[in-house]
Order: structure tokens, then C-alpha cells, then sequence
């Protein structure tokens, strides 16, 4: 189970969306490597706008000391396999050395809705979404990346693979139509994405 989920399933993932979904609701998908700090993001987000749901993603890591636990619904291996098997994800992915996935989602009426996820996880939802809202945020530079990955308590070794794949997602964002914040500033970070959202919001009314 490395994969996302296979292209023969692409229409049964777009019927689920689609009818988790009140009419004209905005799907959002964050992306970014890890340690850029694109959760802290999010999370000052939803609680300034209370218009936005976030579509909890599933992980068979363990919690991060000080990491929130309701940050992920934290399952163990042979849990996200049968809810994978049972049609349960929109898309998931096994990374570094453990699985994450999108579960179908459960937005309340009138919400939009926000995926934080990787870049193929982001590739996935356009395929079966028509609009999505792409976003990658990242580091200034890699540096600055290792170091938010220290401060949180990450080891070196992992440290270490999550810089060399930022690279490739990257690369990979580049050839998705992503719009590309770079998070040096918390606070102004979170208006641009805030202005992204709400610039989507009124092409939708128009």
C-alpha cells in the first residue's frame, strides 16, 4: 500500500466529495513540506474564520511531543488499511515511514472546506474537484526550515529526509497550478491566505 488511491476509484472519490459538499462550497488544499509551519497557518485561520472546516487528515505516526491531538486523527496501521480498503480516503499516501490520507470529509452546511496535505495529495483533490484553491507554503530557505523542525522536536535523521523531499515537492508544486506563499512572517502569511480565500469566495458569488 504505497500509493494513493488508484485511478479506477477516481470517480466513486469525486461522488463522495462532491455530496460532502453544500452548493458552491470552496475546497482549499494547503501543501508545503514539513516543518514550514502551513498547520500553524491553517490553525489561525479557522479561528478567525469561522466559515472554514478543516477535513482532518488520518496518520499512523505517533504525536509529536506538544503537538495538538486533534491535529490528525492519530490511527494505528492495520486501522487506516481497512478504512483505505473500505473506500474511506479521498486519497492517502505512505510517507517517509508511515501513512497519512483524506478521509471523505463531513463539512458542516455552508462551510468551505481546507485540506492540509502534500503536493500528490493536492494533485489528487483536483482531479476530482472542478475549482480547488491550490496553496504551497514554504520555508524562506532550508535552513529556516530545519530549524522550525528542531524547535518542535523532530530528530536529526528525520530532519534530515523531510529537507531532502521538500525539494521534489517543489518541483512538483511547479507543475500544479499552485499559488506559492513563502511563510517568513506568520502574521502575513496568514493574511495572503486569507486574501486567497476570500478572492475565491467572490468569483464563486460572481
Amino acid at each position: 500500500m504505497d500509493e494513493p488511491v488508484g485511478e479506477d476509484d477516481l470517480g466513486a472519490a469525486r461522488r463522495a466529495l462532491m455530496d460532502a459538499l453544500s452548493p458552491g462550497s470552496l475546497v482549499v488544499v494547503v501543501s508545503g513540506p514539513g516543518g514550514v509551519g502551513k498547520g500553524t497557518v491553517v490553525q489561525r485561520l479557522l479561528a478567525e474564520d469561522d466559515r472554514l472546516h478543516v477535513n482532518r487528515s488520518w496518520t499512523t505516526r505517533d504525536p509529536r511531543p506538544g503537538e495538538d491531538p486533534e491535529a490528525y486523527r492519530f490511527s494505528t496501521r492495520e486501522e487506516f488499511e481497512d478504512h483505505a480498503r473500505s473506500g474511506g480516503f479521498l486519497e492517502w499516501v505512505e510517507f517517509l515511514d508511515y501513512l497519512q490520507g483524506s478521509p471523505v470529509p463531513k463539512v458542516p452546511e455552508g462551510h468551505d472546506v481546507i485540506f492540509e496535505i502534500d503536493v500528490a495529495g493536492g494533485e489528487r483533490i483536483a482531479k476530482i474537484h472542478p475549482d480547488p484553491l491550490l496553496v504551497f507554503v514554504d520555508a524562506p530557505d532550508r535552513a529556516t526550515q530545519a530549524e522550525r523542525m528542531r524547535l518542535r522536536g523532530d530528530p536529526e535523521e528525520k530532519i534530515r529526509r523531510r529537507l531532502e523531499h521538500a525539494e521534489s515537492e517543489v518541483s512538483a508544486a511547479a507543475d500544479l497550478p499552485y499559488v506559492h506563499l513563502v511563510n517568513d512572517d506568520l502574521e502575513a502569511t496568514v493574511e495572503e491566505l486569507r486574501a486567497l480565500i476570500e478572492d475565491a469566495r467572490a468569483d464563486r458569488r460572481s
